[in-house]
């Protein structure tokens, strides 16, 4: 991540706090306490938890917690109602306005590392989709393969093409479309940031190795005795495409397959919690690099609150700054 923009510093007095987090790392209960601590509302950067009929796979916050704080982005979306990570980032800062305006504290929470990017440090938006031209793109794409347009992409924009695969058809037809619209590569026009007009403390929570992966796996047992299942049949009752982005989901994904038969369920729990540990590693590794982490180290879950409390009193320092 880039450093804290220098354009926040006409903004000394909007602080967000950021909880960030691999999985299962208790992010939630962390901001709910902060919520509470300073009064706060709190915004989702989770890339799936915006989405409805999918709160036990996503680990929503729970209903009294929704109802004792204010939340911004959980179930506020049908599946197939994509949001990239700068549309993300537009419409987050829109609600720290308004939240602001409120005399109350932002607090971002979440494990989605580039939507975190684009709410609290921001990068170029693109031009306005063209659904015409984005649909011409998606039927060369079925006509010619992935892999022929993807070659394409690397003759324009060899910067943005670094690291792309054929399955990446999303990012694939993306740029090409940027490119063809604009006439400039979105690897150019990335660079361009947008103004942040607020600054931000960064918190994270940090886990030995074995404790987080024992949790994830505890919670994955959670999950499905809560029902993952059955919520995965009740996205596909509704109609929705399983090769949707939402959907392809650590969780749902396995899931799927294993109810288009072929996969065992024992198979199925171990990997989801496989993925899920992998997804976590990952997580960790984006979060690693940003030096604006403060982070703190918790060794069992009933010291949660008090990391919170600690948390609360290092994002009042800055305030005070």
């Amino acid at each position: 991540m880039s450093s804290e923009s220098s354009q926040a510093d006409a903004y000394p007095g909007r602080r967000v706090l950021v909880v960030v987090g691999p999985t299962a790392s208790g992010k939630t209960r962390v901001a709910v306490t902060l919520a509470r601590i300073l009064k706060g509302e709190i915004l989702s950067a989770d890339s799936r938890q915006m989405y409805k009929f999918m709160s036990i796979g996503t680990a929503q916050p729970r209903a009294d917690e929704l109802r004792a704080i204010p939340h911004h982005f959980i179930g506020d979306r049908s599946p197939d109602r994509e949001i990239n990570a700068a549309e993300f980032g537009a419409e987050g800062r829109r609600i720290i306005d308004r939240i602001f305006a409120k005399r109350k504290i932002p607090i971002i929470a979440g494990g989605s590392g580039l939507y975190i990017q684009g709410l609290i440090d921001g990068f170029f938006e693109g031009a306005a989709p063209d659904e015409q031209y984005r649909r011409s793109l998606y039927d060369r794409m079925e006509k010619e393969g992935s892999a022929v347009l993807l070659e394409e992409l690397r003759r324009v924009d060899p910067v943005a093409s670094t690291g792309m695969l054929p399955s990446n058809t999303r990012r694939i037809v993306r740029a090409l479309e940027i490119y063809y619209l604009t006439g400039r590569p979105i690897s150019v026009l990335q660079q361009q940031r947008v103004d942040i007009p607020f600054r931000s403390v960064l918190v994270g929570i940090s886990w030995d190795r074995k404790t987080l992966y024992e949790r994830i796996n505890r919670r994955v047992d959670e999950m499905l005795e809560s029902g993952l299942v059955a919520e995965a049949q009740s996205l596909l009752a509704r109609g929705y495409d399983p090769r949707l982005k939402a959907l392809q989901t650590v969780g749902y994904k396995e899931v799927f397959d294993y109810l288009a038969g072929g996969v065992s369920y024992d198979e199925t729990v171990e990997r989801i919690k496989r993925n899920t540990r992998r997804y976590a590693k990952r997580q960790m590794t984006w979060f690693r690099k940003d030096d604006r982490i403060t982070w703190f180290s918790v060794a069992d879950e009933r010291e949660l609150d008090g990391v919170a409390e600690k948390m609360a009193a290092h994002f009042l320092t800055h305030i005070t700054r």
